[in-house]
């Protein structure tokens, strides 16, 4: 359904597209046994308005901030939605905080009711509430039956009465409070409008109508719902009518994928890379890498060949034709089939692989945004879109480059500022326009392109500027790279940290004939070592020598959420990693060995 733009809050756009689509699937979930169940548009505005009635019969007062730590499920959005119904501002907790965070969010947001997925999200809930000055007084477990036991409650609220509260919210009231990874420091809370999200929403529908619109439409969500773009996709997509399939557990993604057979892909860069890689490895268990890498290369050069006036030569599509029988084909089974889009976001996915997916027939359109911009300043429109850029802005967005290179934006998608921190607020926009924080350019069309991060620009002592996402992009891409950290600030050339991926290993050294190993066997191991230095070399390619990486050091385990080095958007803590591995960065000078290669 095309919003109404003028619409008044978020539910207003939400229940007009369930009641447009009330026989029809509009959300799917998975049972224990991995099946899928369907939800239409009626059971679902029946579900989230019993459950929203719980909430009032709860004390649920009006703009009351209500706190949700959960995976993403259906569990999840039906809270989510509820809240909004009851005239309340739902705040997002990831599942994976600390007591501290918590403690943080629900003190920061006044959180009185807080619901949690899981007995052990309510032990730590439970402790940072015993705190007496803790705002938090109820502690709703979703395992424990919480939802059913709001249905329940909710049987003695009138019609007329959840009406009046889901119709009181207007266009520029407050809808929710997203709180910041905090890739540095303490997370802020994001303040978002109801017409932060109509605005986007009513933009994006404009920009991409054939991926939202098209009969049987549908995307699996495995992005937690904490993070702004999951929240703004769930938004999204509920709005316009697209089947929402939930996915909780990300290891369960692909498999999820092939039962579903969405039309859309939404993942981050670290998704497609796997497939490719986890794909490759395959092959090379096979004894088939050869023709593996043979027919990914049919796909970029069929690709790169349609972006031209000429388009692909015969030969070309020949060639494409026997790669897509012989190797492509099974990849897009994995991918359930029918995908014919995808959208990719939080970090740039790299030329080579937009290329690879849409030389099998699956257009990545990478966007661009921030928790402030509400998740997407930027998307590639579905008809012309440009591989390599995060594509034009989306209506009602403006954009500027600074003289410094930084994206400054502004627009009705902008946040209103950052909860109880108008020191933020006053630093982060100025003269009306948001600094991004992020370097980037724009080209005579408006496509724009991301070239790193204002903050994290390394200026080494001979005074050479390097942004390191050109090389940690390129690096990432090798099957045996996890994670790749470049450093240099003030040393006399440019080192890098990188981890292995831990999931890789076994099928790449299976494919090169190696026997089994640790990862710290195979950090020592010298052919593994040659092509680590190949993948250094390679990635070195795309810089000067100045920008290159001179020395390396393999760390002995790969950054995850869990160990911290990860936030929950799967973006690298930079200042953890540079402070705990301080001497590994050390020692990579110790030496000036830069006429020595990229072995350490």
């Amino acid at each position: 359904m095309v919003v109404d733009s003028e619409a008044r809050n978020i539910m207003a756009l939400v229940t007009d597209s369930w009641r447009l689509h009330a026989n029809k699937v509009v959300m799917r979930y998975t049972d224990g046994d991995d099946e899928w169940i369907s939800v239409t548009g009626a059971e679902a505005a029946a579900h989230v308005a019993a459950v929203a009635k719980g909430l009032i019969a709860r004390g649920i007062a009006p703009g009351e901030s209500v706190g949700i730590m959960c995976r993403t499920r259906y569990e999840w959005t039906v809270l989510d939605f509820a809240i909004w119904s009851a005239g309340a501002i739902p705040v997002p907790i990831y599942d994976t905080s600390s007591p501290s965070q918590i403690d943080w969010i629900t003190s920061d947001a006044a959180v009185r009711t807080l619901f949690v997925e899981t007995d052990a999200h309510a032990a730590m809930a439970r402790k940072v509430a015993s705190d007496s000055e803790s705002p938090l007084l109820a502690i709703e477990v979703i395992d424990k039956g919480a939802i059913p036991a709001l249905v329940a409650d909710g049987a003695r609220v009138s019609d007329t009465e959840l009406a009046t509260r889901t119709e009181r919210p207007g266009p520029g009231d407050l809808a929710t409070i997203i709180y910041t990874s905090g890739t540095t420091g303490r997370p802020k809370g994001v303040r978002l409008t109801h017409k932060n999200f109509i605005s986007h929403i009513a933009g994006l529908q404009a920009i991409v109508p054939g991926v939202l619109f098209e009969e049987g439409a549908s995307t699996v969500l495995f992005l937690t719902l904490a993070h702004s773009l999951a929240r703004l996709v769930e938004v999204l997509l509920a709005a316009s009518g697209t089947v929402i399939g939930f996915c909780p557990d990300p290891k369960k993604l692909v498999p999820y994928i092939g039962t579903f057979k969405p039309t859309l892909v939404l993942a981050v860069p670290r998704v497609f890379e796997k497939i490719y890689n986890a794909a490759e490895q395959r092959a090379a268990a096979g004894g088939k890498v050869k023709i593996f890498r043979w027919a990914a290369k049919q796909a970029i050069e069929y690709s790169e060949a349609l972006d031209t006036s000429a388009g692909p030569t015969a030969a070309l599509r020949i060639r494409h034709a026997i790669a897509y029988r012989l190797v492509l084909a099974k990849i897009v089974a994995v991918l359930g089939g029918r995908a014919r889009w995808a959208v990719s976001g939080s970090a740039p996915l790299g030329p080579r692989l937009g290329h690879f997916y849409r030389g099998l027939g699956l257009t990545v359109l990478e966007g661009y945004g921030l928790t402030e911009t509400n998740a997407a300043s930027h998307l590639n429109p579905q008809d012309a879109p440009r591989i390599g850029t995060v594509g034009t802005r989306i209506p009602g967005i403006e954009v500027k480059i600074a003289d410094d290179g930084e994206i400054l934006l502004r627009g009705d998608q902008l946040f209103e500022g950052y909860h109880h921190n108008p020191e933020a607020t006053a630093a982060a926009i100025v003269d009306g326009w948001f600094h991004s924080g992020d370097i980037g350019t724009q080209d005579a069309d408006g496509y724009l392109t991301i070239t790193g991060r204002k903050k994290e620009i390394i200026v080494t002592a001979g005074g050479k500027n390097v942004a390191p996402a050109v090389l940690e992009d390129r690096l990432r891409g090798y099957p045996l790279v996890s994670q790749c950290v470049v450093v240099g600030d003030g040393k006399p050339f440019i080192g890098a940290l990188i981890t292995i991926d831990a999931d890789a290993l076994p099928g790449w050294l299976h494919g090169k004939g190696l026997p089994e190993m640790t990862i710290a066997e195979a950090v020592q191991h010298t052919f593994v070592r040659d092509h680590l230095d190949k993948a250094v070399a390679r990635a070195n390619k795309a810089v000067s020598r100045a920008e290159s990486i001179r020395k390396y050091d393999v760390l002995p385990n790969d950054f995850t959420v869990e160990n911290g080095y990860l936030t929950p958007s799967l973006k690298v803590k930079r200042a953890t990693v540079l402070k705990d591995y301080s001497d590994a960065i050390e020692a990579l000078y110790a030496e000036d060995t830069r006429d020595q290669g990229t072995r350490d």
